[in-house]
C-alpha cells in the first residue's frame, strides 16, 4: 500500500475517473452532528483565505483507502472507496448546495464546479458520476448531483446532508457577517487535507476494513458481517444486494438486522453465541463448511424470508391472523424480546405446514404463562436468555412442537410456577414492587378482559394507572378500621404494609387522582361508575380490608389460572426453597450501616413478620441476619447465632455498632437507618431507569398536552400546592429557576395521578439517557419530597465514582432537618420540600446543585 496527502480538488478533478462505494459499506450516517463540525473547519479555514495573515496550513480531515475496483478501466480509472466514504459524500454534497446555490447568478461558475467535482462530462449513466455511493444511497445521490430532486428524495441522510448545506450558505450570505461563497468552496476543495492510501491488486480489502472504524463510528456485528458476504460475492453482489439485501436493509434497522443475524445462529442450534461475537461465529461456519457464492447467496436469501417473520415479532400488526397478532402484541407489550428464538422457531415451523396459527397461539399462550406467572410468583428474570436461547437446540422432537415447548419450559430449574404457587402468591406477594410497570398494568388489563364485560374497555384509548383501592397513605380512618383485623402480634401499619401492594388490593382506574386517599364510601361511588367489571365489584363490597383484600386475591387467582395455563406435573418444579433465597439476597445487599425489621422483611418477601423470624432463627449462615431488628430497632429476644462463635462476640449490639448501625438514649437502632419494604425492593431493582407507574420524563412541561389541557409544570405546582404551604411552592419555582438559569431543564413524569419534576441535564430527546441528580413528587396529602437518585446516578458519569456520590450526600445533610446515613448511597433517599422554607437551606440546595452541574460538565467535556 501507498500512502500521501492530498486535497480534494487533487483527488477528484481532473481526467475522467470514479469513486465507487462497495456494496458491502454501510448506508451514508453522517448527522448533523457531525456536518457541523465539517462546517465549523470549513468556515474557519475559509476565514484565513486572501488575508493578511494567511496561513499555509491546512486542516486535517482524515483519511481514503482506495483499491483497484475489479471494473478498473485504463481509460476510465474507478475506485473502491475502502474507507472514507462519508466523508466523500459529504465534500460531494456540500460541493452540489454551492453550485446550486450560484446556479442563477453565477451559471459559469455552477457549470464549472459541477464538472470539476461532481460529473464525468462525457459519460453516462452511473459512469457520470464521479462519486458511485453503494446501491441504498445511489438513486438519491444522484438527484442531488443531477438537480433532479423529487418528493421521494427527502428525509434521507443524504437529503439531510444537502439541506443542511443549503441552509448554511444561506446563513453565511447574511449581511452582517458575509462569507464569500466561493473562499467556502475553496475552503473545501484545498484547505482541507485527507491522507490518501492506495491498495494495491491482490491486497486483502476485506482485513483493511475490519481494522478501521469507518466514519468515526465502530463498525457493528452486522457491518462486519455484511462487508464479510458481499466480498465473497464477486460475481453475484449486485444482483444479489438489489434483489434480497437492499429489501431487507430498508425493513430492518442496523440493530434489528443485527438481531436477526444472532437469532438464525440461535435457531441452528448455537445456544451459546453471544450478539457480541455475531461476525466470528458466522464467518467460522462459513469458512468451516467451504462455503462459496451459492451458500453465501442462499443465507442472505434465508435472511431476507425470516425478515417478514422478524418484524412481526417487533409490529405485531403485520402478522394476518388476528388471534397469533394479540397474542404477539401482548408479548410485545410485556418487553419480551428474550422469547425472540422461541417466537422464531413457531414462525418458522407454521410457514413450513408443521404447525398451523390455533398451534401457534396455544404455543404462545404457554410462554406468555411462563412469563406472568414467574413475574407474579417473583422468580428472577437474570436467566430468561438462557432459557428461551436454549429452546430451539432442547425442543424435544418426539411430540409437536406446541406439546414440546410445553414440556421443555416445564422442565425442572425452568421453575414455571403450579397453580398453587400462584394462588398463593397472588394472596401474599407485594406484585406492585416486582416486575415493570407495563407488565403490573398487563396483567390486571388481562385480568379484567377474563370477566367478559359485555362492553370491553378499548385498553389502547383508555389512560389507565393501577390504584390502591387500600391507600399506600391511610389516614387515620382507615387504619382503625384495619386495627379491628389485627391480632395480638400484629399492628394495623404492619398489616397495612403487608397487604398494601398485594394484588388484591389493586385495580385499574383513569380516576386514580380522584380516588386517592379517601374514604373507601367515596371510592366506592366512583368505582361504581367505572366501565372495568373488576371495579364494579369493588364498589359491591360493604367494607374494604384484609379480608376483602384476600377474597378478592382469591377470585383473580382462579381467573389467573383459567386466563394463564400451567405447567405440567411431573416435569419438574420450582423449589419453594427459592422464596427465601430472595430473602437471603436482600439481606446480603444491606448496605454499611442500615438494619430493617422484621415486618419490613415481611412485607417485601409477601411473607409474616413470625414466619421471618422463624426462618432466620433456624437457617444457619444467613448474612446479615443480625441486622433484622423489631420495629423498635431492638434485637428480637427470639434472636440466637446459628452458629456458635459466629460474630466473634455474642454480643449483638457491639456487630451492629461495628457494621456502622447507631444507637439512639433509649438503646434503640437509630430509625434513619432503617430500610423500609420500599428500600428492600430498590436495592434489588439494580440501576434501570424504571420509573414508577409509567412516568416517562417529559421533555418539557407542556409534551404530550393538547391546547386548553392543563400542562404537566401547571399540574405538578397545582398537586404541590394541595398539600404544602405557599413559602414551600415558591421555594421550588426559585429552585426550578436557578436549575434552568445553570443549563438544566425541568422534565414532568406522564404519570396521570402523581406528576413529577426530573432536574435534567442534558440536550431534551438527545442521544444517551441524560442525568438528573433528583426527582420531585407532590406529598399527596404527606407533603412532597425530593427523591435523591443515588441508585441510579451510579450507573451515570461521572457518579459511577462512588466517592463523588459521598460528596453529594454530605452536601446536603449540611441542610438543617437532613441526616441521610451513608448506606443511603445504593437507594433513593427523600427529602422533604418543606425544610427549603429555610433561606439557608435553599442557599446550600442551591450550591450543590450547581456543584453537581460542574461536576457532570467538567467529566463530558474532558
Amino acid at each position: 500500500m501507498h500512502a500521501k496527502e492530498t486535497l480534494f480538488a487533487d483527488l477528484m478533478q481532473g481526467r475522467a475517473q470514479q469513486f465507487q462505494v462497495p456494496l458491502y459499506q454501510r448506508t451514508y450516517s453522517w448527522t448533523e452532528k457531525q456536518l457541523g463540525q465539517l462546517w465549523s473547519d470549513v468556515v474557519e479555514q475559509a476565514r484565513w483565505l486572501g488575508s493578511a495573515g494567511e496561513r499555509e496550513s491546512t486542516h486535517f480531515l482524515g483519511s481514503v483507502v482506495l483499491a483497484p475496483s475489479p471494473q478498473n478501466d485504463v481509460t476510465f480509472p474507478r475506485w473502491l472507496v475502502v474507507d472514507g466514504q462519508q466523508r466523500l459524500t459529504t465534500l460531494s454534497l456540500a460541493l452540489a448546495a454551492i453550485r446550486d446555490h450560484v446556479a442563477d447568478t453565477r451559471p459559469d461558475q455552477a457549470q464549472r464546479i459541477n464538472e470539476q467535482y461532481l460529473i464525468n462530462k462525457w459519460s453516462s449513466g452511473n459512469d457520470q458520476l464521479r462519486l458511485l455511493p453503494t446501491q441504498a444511497d445511489r438513486s438519491q445521490f444522484a438527484a442531488h448531483v443531477h438537480g433532479t430532486l423529487g418528493e421521494r428524495d427527502t428525509g434521507s441522510g443524504i437529503a439531510t446532508a444537502y439541506t443542511f448545506f443549503r441552509r448554511k450558505l444561506v446563513e453565511a450570505a447574511e449581511p452582517t457577517a458575509p462569507h464569500d461563497v466561493f473562499r467556502i468552496e475553496q475552503a473545501i476543495t484545498s484547505r482541507l487535507s485527507l491522507v490518501l492510501v492506495t491498495a494495491e491488486r491482490g491486497d486483502n480489502v476485506h482485513r483493511i476494513f475490519e481494522s478501521l472504524n469507518n466514519t468515526g463510528l465502530k463498525l457493528s456485528q452486522a457491518d462486519l458481517l455484511r462487508n464479510y458476504l458481499f466480498m465473497r460475492l464477486p460475481t453475484r453482489g449486485e444482483q444479489v444486494y438489489e434483489t434480497h439485501w437492499l429489501p431487507l436493509q430498508r425493513s430492518l434497522s442496523n440493530d434489528e438486522l443485527e438481531q436477526l443475524m444472532w437469532l438464525h445462529l440461535v435457531l441452528d442450534g448455537d445456544d451459546r453465541v453471544r450478539r457480541q461475537d455475531l461476525y466470528a461465529a458466522q464467518q467460522r461456519r462459513f469458512e468451516d463448511d467451504g462455503a462459496g457464492e451459492a451458500e453465501i447467496e442462499e443465507y442472505i436469501r434465508e435472511l431476507h424470508r425470516s425478515s417478514v417473520h422478524f418484524r412481526r415479532l417487533l409490529h405485531p400488526e403485520e402478522e394476518p391472523d388476528p388471534a397469533v397478532r394479540a397474542a404477539l402484541r401482548r408479548l410485545d407489550a410485556w418487553q419480551a424480546a428474550v422469547t425472540h428464538p422461541a417466537l422464531m422457531l413457531l414462525l418458522h415451523r407454521r410457514e413450513r405446514g408443521e404447525v398451523d396459527s390455533a398451534d401457534v397461539v396455544r404455543a404462545l399462550a404457554y410462554i406468555e404463562s411462563f412469563l406472568v406467572r414467574r413475574m407474579i410468583c417473583r422468580v428472577p428474570t437474570n436467566n430468561l436468555n438462557r432459557i428461551f436461547q436454549s429452546v430451539p437446540g432442547q425442543l424435544p422432537l418426539d411430540v409437536p412442537v406446541t406439546e414440546g415447548l410445553h414440556r421443555l419450559l416445564s422442565s425442572e430449574n425452568r421453575f414455571w410456577p403450579d397453580d398453587a404457587d400462584l394462588r398463593e402468591k397472588i394472596r401474599t406477594a407485594p406484585f406492585y414492587q416486582y416486575g415493570r410497570w407495563q407488565q403490573r398494568k398487563l396483567v390486571l388489563q388481562r385480568l379484567e378482559e377474563s370477566y367478559g364485560h359485555p362492553e370491553p374497555v378499548d385498553f389502547a384509548a383508555a389512560q389507565l394507572t393501577i390504584e390502591h383501592v387500600m391507600p399506600q397513605t391511610p389516614d387515620d380512618a382507615w387504619l382503625r378500621a384495619l386495627a379491628e383485623e389485627a391480632g395480638p402480634e400484629e399492628a394495623a401499619e404492619e398489616l397495612h404494609a403487608r397487604y398494601q401492594h398485594t394484588l388484591g388490593n389493586l385495580t385499574l382506574t383513569a380516576v386514580n387522582a380522584e380516588l386517592s386517599n379517601h374514604p373507601f364510601e367515596r371510592k366506592q361511588d366512583l368505582l361504581r361508575c367505572s366501565h372495568l367489571e373488576m371495579n364494579r365489584r369493588i364498589a359491591a363490597t360493604e367494607r374494604w380490608g384484609v379480608r376483602e383484600i384476600l377474597a378478592r386475591a382469591d377470585d383473580l387467582a382462579d381467573h389467573a389460572i383459567a386466563l394463564w395455563p400451567a405447567p405440567l406435573r411431573g416435569v419438574g418444579r420450582a423449589e419453594r426453597s427459592r422464596d427465601w433465597q430472595l430473602a437471603h439476597q436482600v439481606l446480603a445487599a444491606l448496605p454499611h450501616g442500615m438494619w430493617t425489621s422484621y415486618g419490613d422483611l415481611a412485607a417485601f418477601l409477601g411473607s409474616g413478620a413470625q414466619a421471618v423470624g422463624n426462618h432466620l432463627a433456624n437457617t444457619p449462615a444467613v448474612v446479615n441476619a443480625y441486622r433484622v431488628l423489631t420495629s423498635e430497632g431492638r434485637v428480637s429476644d427470639g434472636f440466637r447465632w446459628s452458629a456458635p462463635q459466629e460474630a466473634g462476640s455474642e454480643d449483638v449490639r457491639a456487630r451492629l455498632t461495628a457494621d456502622g448501625v447507631r444507637f439512639t438514649a433509649t438503646g434503640a437502632a437509630d430509625p434513619v437507618q432503617r430500610l423500609t419494604a420500599e428500600d428492600l425492593a430498590a436495592l434489588l431493582a439494580g440501576t434501570d431507569d424504571d420509573r414508577a407507574d409509567g412516568e416517562d420524563t417529559a421533555q418539557g412541561a407542556t409534551a404530550g398536552i393538547t391546547p386548553g389541557q392543563e400542562t404537566r409544570a401547571e399540574r405538578f405546582f397545582r398537586q404541590l400546592a394541595a398539600d404544602d404551604s405557599s413559602e414551600t411552592v415558591e421555594a421550588v419555582r426559585a429552585l426550578f429557576a436557578h436549575w434552568e438559569a445553570l443549563g438544566g431543564w425541568i422534565g414532568h413524569g406522564s404519570g396521570h395521578v402523581i406528576t413529577s419534576a426530573y432536574l435534567m441535564l442534558g440536550e431534551p430527546g438527545g442521544p444517551g439517557r441524560g442525568i438528573w441528580p433528583m426527582t420531585l413528587y407532590p406529598g399527596g396529602g404527606r407533603g412532597g419530597t425530593a427523591e435523591v437518585v443515588f441508585q441510579y446516578l451510579a450507573a451515570r458519569e461521572p457518579f459511577t465514582d462512588r466517592a463523588l456520590r459521598a460528596q453529594l450526600l454530605s452536601r446536603l445533610n449540611a441542610l438543617d432537618g437532613v441526616d441521610l446515613p451513608e448506606g443511603k448511597l445504593e437507594l433513593r433517599p427523600n427529602i422533604r420540600l418543606s425544610l427549603l422554607e429555610k433561606e439557608r437551606n435553599r442557599q446550600l440546595l442551591a450550591d450543590t446543585l450547581t456543584w453537581f452541574r460542574d461536576r457532570w460538565e467538567s467529566r463530558t467535556s474532558s
